[in-house]
């Protein structure tokens, strides 16, 4: 799985309306919630973690950064850590860097979704490139992947204090 078409086929397949959002590139989170005119929270960005032997795709709103300590109450493990650039090449070979859906069940990978975006009714999310996104409904997106939802994320304004949030600035990179 991978291309932007691939994606729409699935989601065309699977009864599902959503909305293919053209923009020009954009490299970061803020930027692609900026193109698509979205708030930061409405975007989903993706990171792709490894817990244990395992990876996962951990999904949480654009103006939000992922908690180690949370993240691994949820998976119930001792260890986690980001997937390195070069899995994400050898993992997603027809996605830019930074811009795999958040489709966990496409490419074999369990999800974790932070739960203020499963409170949200719509999610944004990069289509496989920097310059396609997706706009569709959050239970459309939970019947296809039925992520596990929980606590994962905390506003990048708290990430200093605690010093334990960490992630590349992915799609910002790795989203």
């Amino acid at each position: 799985m991978a291309k932007t078409y691939d994606l729409i086929r699935y989601l065309t397949a699977n009864n599902v309306e959503f909305r293919l959002l053209r923009h020009v590139p954009a490299f970061s989170a803020h930027a692609v919630a900026q193109v698509t005119h979205v708030p930061d929270t409405a975007l989903a960005k993706t990171l792709l973690v490894k817990a244990g032997q395992v990876y996962w795709m951990a999904v949480l709103q654009g103006d939000q950064r992922l908690s180690e300590r949370l993240l691994k109450r949820a998976l119930e493990v001792h260890h986690v850590h980001l997937a390195h650039e070069e899995d994400l090449d050898l993992l997603f070979p027809d996605c830019e860097i930074g811009a795999m859906p958040p489709f966990g069940n496409l490419y074999g990978f369990p999800v974790i979704i932070d739960k203020s975006l499963a409170d949200d009714d719509e999610i944004v999310f990069n289509a496989c490139t920097h310059s396609d996104s997706i706009r569709m409904k959050f239970t459309e997106y939970d019947r296809l992947v039925h992520p596990i939802i929980a606590e994962i994320a905390q506003p990048e304004s708290m990430a200093g204090e605690e010093h334990e949030s960490w992630e590349r600035s992915s799609g910002d990179v790795v989203a």
